[in-house]
């Protein structure tokens, strides 16, 4: 996730239980998160243990699909509301109601032929207005196949949000020289058509084959990138004036957590990447785009955190974050202090930026047209391939330099996915990364930390009025007490096992649809540098997986 961070300590192999605080030490950020992390992966564990890959509480299965046919408008989906969990994540569905305004003085609630906005408000979500999904009719890829039979599935994952995005997340007590305290995870649900043709099941293929299926072709969408970082001292060390240690090889003048990020997906010639020292936490609002010219609401609180000619930037906003996606940098061409504005290399994507209330704001990433080969900042060697779409094309199977002494090797053979990223934290005390290695010392592959996407099949839909649920549900496993000596009929036990029993062949069923015949247990998308699972794809390129054969998959953040 895209936060000011100083490094990731959360490693799952290591069995933590807890993080001890302890009196009179510094309190870092990283020991916080890991906290937070333990918790969250313990706690969905036991759920997806419990629950099985995906399923919802009886009597309140959230996600009932319901197809609605129009003859001259697009056809829409109603989303029903209710609780859910996927891969052990709670989600809800239900749709808030408005609130209830004061009424204007001499008029009660009501009055003047106007209903209360509790009364006109929808009940439920529809696929064309789903909080997160951020769909545009008049864009045709957002549209619902219109061939039967098709699949609907349901898309979970997570991404921070800043104050940024969020401006009530910004304490304003703290004044104007604060930007922002603490960020959030965010879980985003998505409800998505995938047709029928990908799926490659027969005609009256039953809900067990379809599930299958679908499990199936969520294994084939897999990231299988995997990357490793290590030093080298530059060759024009000997000429750094700054009083670092002869024998470094990081020659940064500060502590860093670089961030190397998948920008477009693909194999090797076609996907790119982008790098930031800052963990891509540098992120700038906009207040209008006029053209090439972006007028800001900061240029950033110094040198370090702002921006500068040559830089290059991501205009984003909240639906292209959730959308995903990789959409071309821009480069700074000039900077306007007295007016907070920046001009770009060229005119932002009209979908982005274009609207007040998804909070566009330019994202920094660090990487140079042409960094050179040296791997530092000064005298570079020789220049590296140019930059397409404004990243650097992947390069397997050599040390590729970032900066400061810092190279990054992407293992070959690789499907790399939008959003893929690996966090490698630099310190100046040491003169190094912090990587694993073995003992002779030479770094370890790492697959991605993120971002961690997983799906689960909702409905398959054969035409208007037909449509078949793939959803699966529990009863609850708390029993009536037992009486000594009490009928079976009286306590009310035999009914209760009645219930737990049909839970346990749901739970059975769910497993069985597995090819592995495994229930999922993943973790989750927090400020944790978490192996990859064949369960993982990237959101931007549409594709997911699932532990154990299931639907349990893997997605771009922000």
């Amino acid at each position: 996730m895209h936060a000011d961070l100083s490094r990731v300590t959360f490693r799952p192999d290591r069995p933590y239980a807890a993080v001890i605080a302890q009196q009179g030490r510094v309190q870092l950020d990283a020991d916080a998160n890991e906290q937070a992390a333990i918790q969250l992966v313990t706690a969905r564990r036991v759920a997806a243990d419990l629950i099985g890959p995906h399923g919802g509480p009886a009597g309140a299965t959230g996600f009932a699909v319901g197809f609605e046919g129009r003859s001259r408008e697009l056809d829409d989906l109603t989303i029903g509301g209710g609780r859910y969990y996927v891969a052990g994540i709670p989600l809800d569905a239900t749709r808030p109601l408005p609130g209830t305004p004061v009424p204007d003085a001499g008029h009660a609630p009501g009055e003047g032929g106007t209903a209360p906005a509790s009364d006109a408000a929808p009940r439920t979500w529809t696929y064309w207005d789903q909080p997160d999904a951020h769909r545009d009719p008049e864009c045709a890829a957002d549209r619902l196949p219109t061939t039967f039979p098709y699949l609907v599935h349901l898309t979970v994952w997570e991404r921070s949000v800043t104050a940024v995005e969020d401006p009530l997340l910004r304490e304003v007590g703290l004044g104007p020289a604060v930007a922002d305290t603490s960020a959030r995870i965010r879980t985003v649900w998505q409800v998505l058509p995938l047709a029928g043709e990908e799926l490659g099941v027969e005609d009256g293929a039953g809900p067990d084959r379809v599930r299958a299926a679908f499990a199936d072709w969520s294994a084939r969408q897999a990231s299988t990138a995997r990357l490793a970082a290590r030093t080298e001292r530059p060759d024009h060390a000997d000429d750094d004036p700054c009083a670092l240690p002869p024998e470094s090889r990081y020659r940064g003048p500060e502590n860093q957590l670089y961030r190397v990020e998948i920008h477009e997906g693909g194999q090797a010639g076609e996907a790119t990447f982008k790098w930031s020292r800052e963990n891509g936490s540098v992120a700038l609002a906009v207040e209008c785009l006029d053209g090439t010219w972006a007028e800001l609401a900061s240029l950033g609180g110094d040198d370090r955190l702002g921006l500068q000619v040559g830089d290059w930037v991501e205009p984003l906003d909240t639906a292209a974050v959730s959308r995903g996606g990789a959409r071309p940098l821009l480069r700074i061409e000039e900077v306007d202090l007295p007016g907070r504005r920046v001009r770009l290399s060229a005119e932002p994507d009209p979908a982005v930026g274009r609207r007040p209330e998804l909070h566009p704001f330019l994202r920094r990433w660090d990487h140079r047209r042409s960094p050179g080969r040296s791997g530092g900042r000064g005298p570079a060697g020789p220049a590296a391939p140019p930059l397409r779409r404004g990243a650097h094309r992947v390069e397997e199977g050599s040390w590729l330099p970032l900066e400061d002494g810092v190279f990054v090797w992407f293992e070959p053979g690789a499907t790399y996915r939008t959003g893929d990223f690996w966090t490698v934290a630099a310190r100046t005390a040491t003169g190094d990364v912090e990587w694993p290695a073995d003992t002779a010392g030479r770094p370890l592959l790492q697959p991605s930390c993120g971002i961690r996407v997983h799906r689960a099949p909702l409905a398959w839909v054969l035409g208007e009025g037909s449509v078949v649920d793939l959803r699966l549900s529990f009863a609850p496993l708390a029993v009536p007490v037992a009486v000594a000596g009490a009928p079976a009929a009286a306590t009310g036990t035999e009914g209760s096992e009645g219930a737990a029993g049909t839970a346990g062949a749901g739970a059975s069923g769910a497993g069985a649809e597995s090819p592995a015949g495994g229930r999922s247990a993943t973790e989750a998308d927090h400020p944790g540098q978490t192996p990859a699972t064949p369960s993982e794809t990237s959101p931007g390129s549409g594709s997911a997986t699932a532990p154990g054969g299931q639907n349990d998959q893997e997605r771009s953040d922000d």
